[in-house]
């Protein structure tokens, strides 16, 4: 029998290759975008660090290796100023969940290269570098109490007192006192803290995916993988959406929900920067640095605590999995000790005692 017969491409002609495919997939809607786009950064990434011009066959499970552990030592650049080390200038590396994201991206494309017939055998199989497993979550990513959320969105709905800035002459130019952004903001902390979508959800929402039927307002959200779910709003995030719509100052051409004070469609970045500029109107006391991601967290977490059914929040997240729900799962303070203090199995016992205790006077 022959033996199988191997293209023989460089790690850089692979990495391209594959990256078509991956972006062609976004035209059936097998994969989103931005999932695309992920997979596409990590290639690159994984190229360099292998070395573009070797032979994708002759890396062995040990090469995988030096470039997973290399991927681990490399900075984390989204985050430079929290990645420098006191006093050395050095940065932290990569966090456990970017290293496993990583990996997963490396993984598919050992997988795709074995079956088009680019490598004999899969490296990954020898490969030994996992990421280490979270003792926990970050603070960014945990969820946020109660309190604390129920703050955001109070400050969300409390209008900005002008800054001093805004006052002075000439400073109508770079913001007037009509872009009404605080409504917008408002808006954009109530569906990331009720509905917990994911941040290229949310700047991708049209106007005309926010409907009503038998007086419920939804939103149809285009999520991961061409999937979508219709997701009810709250009453108090449908009124937001109203208070917003009316002020919206997008031209009847343009679709995005979320515009900027220039009438453009929010960046992924922009989100995290009307939550920062919200959390400034805290009390400080309540205040806690939250990202998107985390408040998807924190809708998951607050729900499930709530005793909402998994599978209802399983489609509010719009995740396929139910076992997905156990990244976004926090812990809250004290609650076990609510839990077990009102045991849906000794709620009645509880009412009888009361019952009996009232009647004790009159006996």
């Amino acid at each position: 029998m022959l033996p199988v017969q191997v293209n023989r491409l460089t790690v850089q002609e692979a990495g391209d290759r594959y990256v078509e495919l991956v972006r062609a997939k976004t035209v059936t809607g097998a994969l989103s975008p931005a999932t695309a786009e992920v997979y596409a950064r990590d290639v690159a990434t994984f190229v360099r660090l292998a070395g573009p011009d070797q032979v994708l066959d002759d890396l062995t499970g040990e090469d995988v290796d030096a470039v997973l552990l290399a991927f681990a030592r490399k900075p984390d650049e989204r985050k430079k100023s929290d990645t420098q080390e006191k006093g050395t200038g050095k940065g932290t590396g990569q966090s456990a969940a970017s290293q496993a994201r990583f990996r997963r991206s490396v993984s598919a494309l050992f997988r795709h290269a074995t079956s088009a017939g680019w490598v004999h055998l899969d490296p990954m199989a020898a490969s030994s570098v996992r990421a280490r497993e979270r003792g926990g979550l970050r603070p960014e990513r945990r969820a946020l109490t109660r309190e604390q959320a129920e703050g955001l969105i109070e400050a969300a709905g409390s209008p900005a007192a002008p800054s001093p800035e805004a006052a002075e002459p000439g400073a109508g130019r770079r913001r007037r006192a009509d872009q009404r952004t605080e409504v917008r903001d408002a808006l954009v902390v109530l569906l990331l803290t009720t509905l917990g979508p994911r941040v290229s959800e949310l700047v991708r929402a049209n106007v005309e995916d926010f409907y009503t039927n038998d007086g419920v307002r939804y939103w149809r959200i285009f999520g991961k993988g061409g999937r979508t779910r219709d997701v009810p709003l709250p009453d108090a995030v449908a009124a937001a959406l109203d208070a917003y719509l009316a002020v919206r100052a997008g031209g009847d051409g343009e679709k995005a929900l979320l515009l900027s004070w220039r009438g453009r469609r929010l960046a992924r970045g922009d989100v995290q920067a009307v939550i920062d500029r919200v959390q400034r109107l805290m009390d400080p006391g309540r205040r806690r640095a939250v990202t998107p991601h985390g408040l998807r967290h924190t809708t998951a977490t607050h729900l499930l605590a709530d005793g909402t059914d998994m599978d209802a929040v399983r489609r509010v997240l719009g995740h396929s999995d139910l076992s997905t729900l156990g990244r976004y799962r926090d812990d809250l303070p004290g609650e076990l000790e609510v839990a077990m203090g009102s045991h849906p199995l000794l709620r009645r016992r509880r009412g009888q005692a009361g019952r009996d205790g009232e009647a004790a006077p009159d006996a």
